[in-house]
């Protein structure tokens, strides 16, 4: 393994939007990204916490960052999603409005900050397609988390969580499924990429790639058809100059297909050298499932199926699928 791939695999971060802003964290960071779930909120909670959460049998804290710097809070809603993140020694949840997607950052892209952040959680900036994303410091998080007293704006916590039946049971129905979830014991520091998937559909039913494959997940792209390639390729994409070959998954594994556009989100992968664009219907979430999966057949596109959360998933074998000779475009 090249230290290039390493470098690369080290930068490798999850973004997220809070608000009008942008945020990213290191994907090494991260367990799990669901729906915002009903929280306990015991009468005594320090200011700069919203709300417990029973996590693998720890209890988490959760926070919002916009308290930390000084941003007005808007309402929560049923919408909302959670990113649980780890240190090396605690496991806490952060609010957001939803997430984006995966990037590799290049390091000679990320500059410092304009602004004095006495609290220190926001390390960089990112420029991206002419945004900017604040790289959040989560070790400088864990420790805002352990200051019991901070002079943080004194707000009604219970008021920004939404009122209505419909949204308070949707997510304690979330919660139920966190308690009842089976796995192992997650324990920090004893976490490895290789446990971790992103999942997504294909129609309806669910399938998950590796995380150690992935290295962007990508929202409306731009799609070159080619002439004179097989009917699965959709075509190529021009990301930063890379040209990417695209396929149709429904179509490559003989799946029932919809007409796609260019809304659908394409998953970047990388294996033995080569990229493609996986184009799907759906992403979903990043987790962790700590049970061991072991291919049933090498020469499937199939790994393995496993059943997470009530729900079955299909881990595709991406070194079979990568070293199919049919996806190689060699005239353009």
């Amino acid at each position: 393994m090249n230290n290039n791939y390493l470098e690369q695999k080290k930068n490798t971060h999850l973004y997220f939007q809070i608000g009008g802003n942008k945020y990213a964290i290191n994907t090494s960071n991260v367990l799990e990204i669901m729906k915002l779930p009903a929280l306990d909120y015991p009468q005594k909670l320090p200011n700069n916490i919203i709300g417990l959460l029973k996590y693998n049998n720890f209890v988490i804290n959760v926070v919002d960052i916009r308290f930390y710097l000084n941003i007005e809070v808007s309402p929560y809603n049923s919408h909302n999603e959670l990113l649980i993140v780890k240190t090396d020694e605690v496991i806490f949840g952060i609010v957001t409005d939803k997430i984006i997607g995966i990037l590799p950052f290049d390091t000679a892209l990320m500059d410092q900050i304009p602004f004095v952040d006495n609290k220190m959680i926001i390390e960089s900036l990112y420029k991206f397609n002419n945004e900017t994303i604040f790289i959040v410091n989560i070790y400088a998080l864990e420790n805002l988390l352990k200051q019991h007293d901070m002079a943080l704006p004194e707000v009604d916590i219970l008021s920004l969580f939404p009122q209505d039946e419909a949204s308070k049971t949707l997510m304690a129905k979330r919660t139920l499924a966190i308690a009842e979830k089976s796995s192992l014991r997650l324990v920090p520091g004893e976490l490895h990429a290789k446990n971790k998937y992103i999942s997504f559909n294909l129609n309806n039913d669910f399938y998950c790639i590796a995380l150690d494959y992935v290295k962007e997940v990508l929202k409306d792209t731009s799609i070159t058809k080619v002439p004179g390639t097989p009917d699965f390729i959709e075509g190529i994409m021009n990301l930063r100059g890379d040209y990417i070959t695209v396929i149709n998954l429904k179509k490559f594994l003989s799946l029932p297909v919809g007409k796609p556009n260019d809304k659908n989100p394409v998953i970047i992968i990388k294996c033995n050298e080569l990229k493609l664009a996986l184009l799907i219907d759906k992403i979903n979430e990043l987790f962790e499932y700590q049970e061991t999966i072991q291919e049933e057949n090498p020469e499937s596109y199939y790994a393995m199926e496993f059943i997470y959360n009530t729900a079955l998933y299909t881990v595709l074998n991406i070194d079979k699928i990568s070293s199919d000779k049919r996806i190689i475009i060699t005239d353009m």
